[in-house]
């Protein structure tokens, strides 16, 4: 399968083609899952808080085919270089932005390792994802709990992992080493633990007030769309009424005047 073409995919100021925001679902299996991708996502944007051009998010959808909102993925965390670190986008739309993410990471569980490990993995290597993480925080759907990708003429190869199990990331300058059910990061250069935030509170907060949002946005367009059909269907009723008392086309027609 050919990769995508950014060039072919120019940003266009006109397009009403509706691309939702979310799909209502909860955004991991479980609350082990969660706390992973909050943690991560968390101490990623700790460390890369002062560069401007790496934009750092996670659970939203990614658009990679302008026109086709079918075509979306929302990864559990993903890094961007090359784009402004805000605002914060409600999607990231790969034609928009110009660029692909840098780094994807998938949290694997139950429900989506097949397809973090087949499908997901042949899509961002089509779209040009530099490098690609899937992380099993309960060691229970992966070979390994931490598995890695990187893109070499524009084929993915696995990374070896050392001897703790770590994977080296050369886009983030980072070592990812598994730690019970977190991801634990390490600076390449100088060894050094990347902190995590002290209270993920904030950040968990976020992510909840962000699915209720969407959750609400989703209920609101839900009733406008029954409320428009409602309406239409009251508009055929009438429009059938008005059509039964009109004489039949092929009926005797008025006398005309003398």
């Amino acid at each position: 399968m050919n990769a995508i073409d950014l060039k072919q995919m120019p940003a266009d100021p006109v397009d009403d083609v509706y691309y939702p925001d979310s799909d209502g679902e909860p955004m991991a299996e479980t609350g082990i899952h969660v706390m992973a991708m909050i943690a991560l996502i968390g101490a990623l944007r700790m460390y890369f808080a002062r560069q401007r051009d790496i934009y750092i998010i996670g659970n939203i959808f990614l658009y990679y085919e302008k026109g086709n909102p079918r075509a979306c993925k929302a990864p559990d965390a993903m890094v961007v270089k090359g784009v402004s670190s805000g605002p914060q986008r409600r999607s990231f739309k790969i034609w928009e932005e110009g660029v692909p993410p840098t780094v994807i990471f998938e949290i694997t569980s139950k429900g989506t390792a097949d397809e973090d490990v087949e499908n997901k993995r042949e899509l961002y290597e089509r779209l040009g994802v530099s490098e690609y993480f899937l992380f099993d925080p309960l060691h229970e759907y992966l070979e390994r709990q931490l598995l890695g990708f990187r893109l070499i003429d524009g084929k993915y190869e696995p990374l070896i992992p050392t001897d703790d199990d770590g994977l080296l990331s050369e886009e983030l300058g980072m070592r990812l080493v598994p730690e019970g059910e977190l991801l634990a990061l390490f600076e390449s250069r100088t060894g050094k633990r990347v902190p995590a935030p002290d209270d993920l509170g904030p950040l968990l907060e976020e992510a909840q007030r962000n699915a209720r949002e969407a959750e609400e946005q989703i209920r609101l367009e839900r009733e406008q769309t029954r409320l428009e059909r409602k309406r239409a269907d009251e508009l055929e009723q009438e429009v059938a009424h008005l059509r039964a008392l009109l004489p039949p086309a092929d009926g005797p027609k008025p006398e005309s005047r003398p």
